[in-house]
């Protein structure tokens, strides 16, 4: 069974929110003494926050599909639904949330670091909220907002200052145990290490943190091995510490060789890390060579013929054995200077400014466009409001659509329709075209108190709709009627001209030019 993941897709689904109320209230002398419905509660979020208890996502690996609780409904007497309470899910410091398209969302960094993945829906309003002069008791309320869906991709970026990088059975795990107080698995056959290890160092008065990752292999870019699953466990290291076996039984394999294939490794990885243009490639950090298992005779003899080329190639080399510990205080001494130094270098973090965006002042809060589909034309409306407003009417309640179109037109998605060039009974869709309302249009005439006098939950002007308008079958057949009476009506004149019917000469002379000669 996995104990370690570092790279999960999550599922996750904000709670609904809470449908409002619809209610009077009755006194005593007062049957009718006005509306008192409350609203609905607001959805639970899904967000993520950083924990430091957490160094794995082992958890949503089992369970990758993760829903907020919903708010609940409105009651009468003035009563607001119950909020759904946010689901917090605690992920490790250092994740990287990114969309399915490999985009990132948000890099997750530090204690308390929050990232809303699925908001919760927006509770209807009761019809106490809805209630004006004009509508004293609305017979509705609107219903409550869905919550929103979302699938990311969680990786896991571990956060350390030093890398251990190298061969398989280079000794990586039995140098990180022995300088810090972590205890990897150590075995005498490649691959031993499956999972990063963490380990902190103490150097005087620098306290830094070391990675031991899975052991690279020629290829390791290209998906050879383990290696490329945990290159990204490197990424945010400052220092890359190259450990070279020097007593390897491999024919083939010397620390020169080693360090080399290592290298391009690296190298190969690094243009993915220059997208934002704020990370050095990993060839490009600071590097220390360490020539590992001198307790060795052998190792010790070839560690002394090779340093010297290592040391014309510019970088530190140092000979260490993780066995006998001899080298490693000396090393983990330089690593802190490394360290030390990329600290005062990194930029100082600066606190989130709050972003202030002015509403636009053309009022341009939804879109209206003109699309063909299928060789039939229609009118596309997106918006965040007329979205939410459809989403929040009940199309069982006529009142409930009235108040819909009324506040369509306020918002003046009317004005817009009549500048894309629609006409009464073109068909309009509100919302994305996999989940769109769509409805034939008639533009509203009329409104006002005058239209509100009828039974609550009605609205007049379907009433006028259902018994005078035209449905747009109705007027494509009518139109077709009209056409074919013309076509009869002029057939029927040619016929009696031919036949020398007509006898008025202000007529003939008003007959079209390109009318057809009687032989």
């Amino acid at each position: 069974m996995a104990s370690f993941v570092d790279r999960v897709v999550l599922h996750a689904t904000g709670g609904n929110g809470g449908n409002g109320c619809a209610s009077i209230r009755r006194e005593k002398f007062k049957p009718l003494a006005g509306p008192d419905g409350g609203a609905g509660g607001m959805g639970g979020s899904v967000i993520l926050r950083v924990d430091g208890q957490v160094t794995t996502l082992l958890e949503f690996h089992h369970l990758p599909h993760r829903s907020a609780p919903s708010g609940t409904q409105g009651m009468g007497d003035y009563r607001q639904g119950a909020n759904g309470e946010d689901m917090i899910l605690s992920v490790p410091d250092g994740t990287v949330v990114k969309d399915t398209d490999g985009n990132v969302l948000a890099d997750l960094v530090g204690m308390g670091a929050e990232y809303v993945v699925a908001e919760g829906g927006h509770g209807g309003l009761g019809n106490n909220a809805l209630a004006s002069k004009a509508r004293k008791a609305p017979g509705f309320a609107l219903l409550g907002e869905p919550g929103s869906e979302a699938s990311v991709v969680l990786e896991l970026k571990t956060i350390a200052d030093v890398a251990l990088v190298g061969y398989p059975s280079a000794g990586k795990s039995s140098l990180i145990a022995a300088i810090s107080a972590a205890r990897p698995k150590i075995a005498d056959y490649p691959f031993t290490t499956l999972v990063p290890n963490l380990g902190v160092v103490q150097a005087g008065s620098s306290r830094y943190t070391v990675a031991d990752v899975p052991g690279l292999i020629e290829g390791a870019s290209e998906g050879k091995g383990l290696g490329l699953e945990f290159l990204r466990h490197i990424e945010r290291c400052a220092v890359l510490v190259h450990v070279l076996d020097c007593a390897t039984l491999d024919p083939g394999r010397d620390p020169l060789s080693d360090l080399e294939v290592i290298e391009q490794e690296l190298a190969a990885y690094a243009p993915d890390l220059q997208s934002d243009g704020t990370r050095v490639p990993l060839n490009e950090r600071p590097r220390v060579v360490v020539l590992n298992k001198i307790d060795v005779p052998e190792a010790r003899d070839l560690a002394e013929l090779v340093r010297p080329e290592f040391e014309a190639r510019g970088v530190k080399v140092f000979e260490v054995s993780a066995a006998s510990h001899e080298g490693l205080k000396q090393l983990t001494y330089v690593l802190a200077e490394y360290v030390e130094r990329a600290r005062k270098l990194a930029p100082k973090p600066s606190m989130a400014r709050t972003i202030i965006r002015p509403k636009a002042a053309d009022g341009s809060e939804f879109t209206v466009q003109r699309k063909e589909s299928g060789g039939q034309t229609y009118f596309e409306i997106r918006g965040t409001k007329p979205e939410r407003w459809v989403r929040q009417t009940d199309f069982a309640n006529e009142e409930a659509i009235g108040y819909l179109a009324d506040r369509l037109a306020v918002l003046g998605v009317e004005k817009q329709l009549f500048k894309a060039g629609a006409v009464a009974g073109d068909e309009v869709r509100i919302g994305p075209e996999h989940n769109a309302v769509i409805f034939d249009w008639e533009p509203t005439l009329v409104t006002g108190a005058e239209l509100l006098g009828g039974p609550r939950g009605t609205d007049a002007r379907f009433a006028e709709s259902q018994s005078n308008r035209p449905t747009r079958g109705d007027k494509r057949r009518e139109y077709t009627e009209r056409m074919d009476a013309k076509a009869e009506a002029r057939a029927e004149l040619w016929t009696e001209r031919e036949q020398g019917i007509w006898t008025d000469p202000e007529i003939d002379a008003d007959a079209p030019v390109d009318s057809p000669s009687k032989d």
